[in-house]
């Protein structure tokens, strides 16, 4: 995957990794300071793996033993384990810098990056700082219980009060949903956070991020059935929204 950055967290140099963290590259430089604030006098080092590549290995055609070939070649294929948000992203696979995916999973099709948020941007799954910006982003809204991105039951972190009452007691009035255009979005022309109007013009919510036909945005869910549009260089391009079918079948209320 391009712009994902692999960390890697361990007590010394002579010791093999503790802890792998991916995160979105664009914040690369934010997140090792971030982390290395609240390290405080551990002796803990935290450096980017770059000798290390991250690949998203989604559902398709099956494609032979895969953990048969793991195995043969566990001197490339590091980890190779389900994507923990849902199943429809697959799994996740780190590799060697410059390893032979042919090899490790036989039978596979390498796409590309563009591939790779096509298929969740039709899953409505919200990954890195574009559909998720910093000091924006609820994780409620952004779906992060259905995902395991969020406990209920342990931890201490900013805004956990607010997030644990609106679980427990609260109604959850705007999430991020999958998005379908009537027309191919222009590239690089929609400002983040631009208004998606009903017909009356009111605001609906927010687009975060898409491309070609396909995107993800913040939406009332009173307003989803709603013809809904998205001003685009002075053109009403319509959309439509849904509910995953991977979500809770308690969801999307």
């Amino acid at each position: 995957l391009e712009g994902v950055a692999i960390f890697r967290l361990h007590e010394g140099p002579e010791e093999e990794p503790h802890i792998l963290l991916e995160c979105d590259g664009g914040v690369l430089d934010a997140i090792q300071k971030h982390l290395k604030l609240y390290k405080i006098r551990r002796k803990v080092n935290i450096a980017p793996c770059l000798d290390l590549s991250l690949w998203a290995v989604l559902p398709g055609e099956p494609v032979g033993d895969i953990s048969g070939s793991l195995t043969q070649h566990a001197d490339q294929a590091l980890v190779f384990t389900p994507d923990p948000r849902t199943e429809v992203m697959g799994w996740r696979l780190i590799t060697k810098k410059g390893a032979n995916l042919s090899e490790i999973i036989p039978g596979s099709h390498i796409g590309n990056t563009q591939d790779y948020h096509r298929h969740r941007y039709k899953q409505g799954i919200p990954e890195g700082v574009k559909d998720l910006p910093p000091g924006v982003a609820l994780p409620l809204e952004s779906n992060l219980a259905y995902m395991n991105g969020i406990s209920f039951t342990k931890g201490c972190y900013i805004g956990q009060e607010l997030t644990a009452r609106t679980h427990h007691m609260g109604v959850i009035r705007k999430r991020l949903l999958p998005v379908h255009f009537s027309a191919p979005l222009p590239q690089d022309s929609i400002p983040e956070g631009a208004d998606i109007l009903t017909d009356s013009g009111k605001s609906a919510g927010k687009f975060r991020a898409g491309g070609g036909e396909l995107g993800i945005a913040l939406l009332r869910l009173a307003n989803i059935n709603e013809p809904l549009c998205l001003n685009v260089a002075g053109d009403k391009v319509k959309l439509t929204a849904r509910i995953p079918e991977w979500w809770p079948k308690t969801a999307g209320k």
